[in-house]
Parts: C-alpha cells; sequence; structure tokens
C-alpha cells in the first residue's frame, strides 16, 4: 500500500536554489512504520569513588543513594528524590558488579565500567567496551559514530583512564573535555574550514594507502608472533581509514542548522554545575540533531591527585571528591557524601526533563535513549554492589518504576547483554555474563 501524498520519509531533504537541509522531525512522519524505524541510542555516565549506601536502620537512612524497599513501592531518599518525577522512566539497580573487577584495586575499576575486564599493569589488556561495540553497530548511521566526554581529556592512566571508551583491541579512546571545541567539531563547518579538512584527508587517505602497503610486504618475512602484533597494529590503521572514509562521505552533507544560545560555553573546572550542564546539554543536542548516537561522561577519573573533577565538591563547601568518599562514615560525613550524590543526581534529572520534553515519533528522545549512570565502587576501595540507575528505552522494551536488589553472582556484564540486546542485534554473551536481567523488560 503506497504512503499518502503527505507523507514524509525521515530523510527527506529540502532542496532549492542549490540548498540542502536535513529535515527536523515533522508531525507528517509520525505513522506507525516510520515510528518504529526511529533511532536507537544509548548514554552512560559515570562518577567515581562510590555513593552513600546505608542499611534502612541506619540513622543516616535518607542520605542513601539507593532507595531502601525492593519492588514497585519504594520510597525516595533526600538524595535521588529529584529523580521523583522520572519515577516511569527510570529503575535503581543495586548488588550488580563485576565479578573479575573485584579483586582490583579501589581506584581501578573506571576502566571495566563498561567492559567487566580484569586488568593489571603491565601484562593485560581491555576488552571491548559497551558503547564502542553499540556504536560500531549502529553509528555508521550517524555523522559521528559515538561522543567520548570526560572533565580531564585525553586517555589518562592505564587503570585510572579519562575515559569509559575502549576500541576492539582494548585500546582507550580519547575523550574530550572543551565544550566549545566540541560544539564546533560537531557542528560547524565553514567553507574554508571544510576545503582544509578535504585536503587533511585526502592527505590522510593516500599515506594510509601507502603504510598498508609497506606494512604487508614486511609480514612476508616475520614470525608468528610478530605477524600477531602487525595484525593488531594494522587493525588500527584499518579502523582510522574507515574513520577517513566516513568523514568524506559526511562531508558534503549539510550541517543541522541549530540553535545553542542556550548552552553556555564560558564554563571551567570552576564552575562545576555549569560544567556538567553543558556537557549534558551537548549530548542532548547530538541526539536531537542525529549527529550522533551513542555516548559516554565520565564525570571524574579515578585519580584524585591529577583529576580537574577532584575538586568540584570542594567548590560545593563539601572537601575534595576521594576526602567526601572516605569519610563517609566519620561524623558529619553521610551527609557529606549524600549531598555530593544529590548534585550530581541534580544535573542528571535535569538532562532526563531535556531529553524527555524533546518529542519523537509518538513519544520522546527519552523513551529511544537508554541510558545508564552509576559507578564501580559500592563505598569507596569496595568493588561490589555497584550503585546504579537504568533510564529510558520506552521504545525499546524496557520496563521501569522499580528498584531492584541482585544477588552479588549475577554479573554487571548481565545488564550490559541487556542493553546490547535492545539497542543493537542479538548477542548470546558479552563479556562473562550468564543471561538478560528479565526484570528490565
Amino acid at each position: 500500500m503506497s504512503n499518502p501524498s503527505w507523507k514524509l520519509k525521515r530523510r527527506s531533504m529540502l532542496k532549492g536554489s542549490g540548498l540542502a537541509l536535513a529535515l527536523p522531525y515533522l508531525e507528517a512522519m509520525s505513522e506507525d512504520k516510520i515510528t518504529k524505524q526511529l533511532p536507537k541510542r544509548f548514554c552512560c555516565t559515570y562518577f567515581p569513588y562510590g555513593a552513600y549506601l546505608c542499611s534502612p536502620n541506619s540513622e543516616h537512612k535518607k542520605w542513601s543513594f539507593l532507595p531502601h524497599e525492593n519492588g514497585k513501592k519504594y520510597s525516595f531518599t533526600d538524595v535521588n528524590r529529584v529523580l521523583e518525577k522520572h519515577r516511569k522512566d527510570i529503575s535503581f539497580l543495586a548488588g550488580l558488579s563485576h565479578p573479575q573487577c573485584r579483586k582490583m584495586g579501589g581506584h581501578d575499576t573506571a576502566d571495566t565500567f563498561l567492559t567487566g575486564t580484569y586488568l593489571k599493569a603491565p601484562f593485560s589488556k581491555n576488552t571491548e567496551s559497551l558503547d564502542q561495540l553499540i556504536a560500531k553497530s549502529i553509528g555508521g548511521q550517524t555523522r559521528y559514530a559515538s561522543m567520548t566526554l570526560s572533565a580531564d581529556g585525553g586517555i589518562g592512566e592505564f587503570t585510572r583512564a579519562h575515559t569509559l571508551s575502549f576500541t576492539h583491541t582494548g585500546n582507550p579512546v580519547p575523550t574530550m573535555n572543551q565544550p566549545r571545541q566540541i560544539f564546533e567539531r560537531m557542528f560547524t563547518l565553514d567553507s574554508g574550514r571544510k576545503t582544509s579538512v578535504k585536503k587533511k584527508l585526502s592527505n590522510t587517505g593516500s599515506a594510509l594507502d601507502m603504510l598498508m602497503d609497506h606494512t604487508k610486504s614486511m609480514m612476508l618475512n616475520m614470525s608468528r608472533a610478530d605477524q600477531h602484533k602487525m595484525d593488531e597494529y594494522l587493525y588500527s590503521v584499518r579502523s582510522i581509514e574507515q574513520r577517513v572514509q566516513r568523514s568524506k562521505q559526511w562531508l558534503d552533507v549539510p550541517l543541522p542548522v541549530i540553535n545553542a544560545k542556550h548552552i553556555n560555553f564560558d564554563v571551567n573546572d570552576e564552575t562545576p554545575k555549569e560544567f556538567i550542564t553543558c556537557m549534558y546539554d551537548l549530548i542532548h543536542l547530538a541526539y536531537q540533531t542525529d549527529q550522533c548516537r551513542v555516548a559516554t561522561y565520565q564525570i571524574g577519573s579515578m585519580n584524585g591527585a591529577t583529576s580537574i573533577a577532584g575538586k568540584y565538591p570542594s567548590i560545593l563547601g563539601l572537601g575534595s571528591m576521594h576526602n567526601v568518599a572516605h569519610g563517609a562514615n566519620k561524623p558529619g560525613g553521610a551527609e557529606k557524601q549524600g549531598a555530593w550524590n544529590r548534585f550530581l543526581l541534580e544535573q542528571y534529572a535535569t538532562f532526563l526533563d531535556k531529553l524527555s520534553n524533546t518529542r519523537e515519533g509518538n513519544g520522546s528522545l527519552l523513551d529511544n535513549t537508554v541510558l545508564l549512570f552509576g559507578t564501580s565502587n559500592s563505598k569507596t576501595h569496595v568493588n561490589t554492589n555497584y550503585p546504579l540507575i537504568l533510564a529510558g528505552g520506552k521504545n525499546m522494551g524496557f520496563q521501569h518504576g522499580q528498584s531492584l536488589k541482585y544477588d552479588q553472582h549475577i554479573p554487571m556484564n548481565n545488564l550490559l547483554l541487556s542493553i546490547a540486546n535492545k539497542v543493537t542485534k542479538p548477542m548470546i554473551s558479552f563479556g562473562d555474563s550468564t543471561g538478560e536481567l528479565t526484570e528490565l523488560s
């Protein structure tokens, strides 16, 4: 049956006088067939050093990051009450962790949050993170396969990385931490820069071709061990080659026309609330314009001595992030860590507000995005019982409005597998997973 003449395809272009602009989502696109084709997205936000957790009988129970009750009839605490308006769109998860990482150092597990792989210097290596696996599957449909953001930028140190994202070969994916640069890279491209980029891409492509030819000839006389190393190297080269080809393909596709007046780019490490809000705004903008569908944001790294975000709680009058976590059981410590956790959830709640208020198809961006928020410690240095919040993904089949407590023997990779199977093609396993978390669907 043919579509009515007034129906439009999602990828329709407005053309005229040499101008081509990608149309925004319109009501004329909202038929069931189009709705089913709406983008699926994934976002992971990580904060270091754990959260305040306690028993329901504790005198400090109001400062708990997680609810004290299980099931659908749970009560919010003073810390997580900022999420109450999103009750139907969130699930609190307790008890999950990565079994392989429980014996690692308490400051060393951020690198493993989306992989679940045991790391120990200098011989071990990470594996592919969930976000990069998803990006490999669905990222080819957008200008950028993924966004990797952090407070610190770059990759950081082994086991104390500034990134949650790792490639197929276990190499860290560098993060961006300058909001204005992120915006300009993703949303601006004047004619002068476009010409420059074309030239660079052409030169890079030629250089890669020469490198590949030279390397293949060298491998003929190598030992098997050296050939294996070179195969890993060539995988990295091929990844660069794919990114170059991808960039060439998108270079002539018009960038979306956007209004970014609401984004405050005058932020720095002295304005934690504004900085975190700006990062969320950039992710929201990337999702809204379909520039990208996969994002990770590391609010702070586990290296307290050098992480820019380490002083965020101090600016709020609470003390350094590391000391707030270590002092949680000291007099006044529960209130301080609880206040810091509440601050983080306040910014996250605002991010969920924006996703929820942005209409898409018969629902919202939140309905088409699954979001994971959490940390890889319960208390600082304790690599079990990760405090986690799963949100969104209604149109992917996620069921929320509950607080769930899992047995410690259930690996967190069961959660990551559940996410992967909703966003990408079905998989049998992810890392050490033993199955999906059926309670979430």
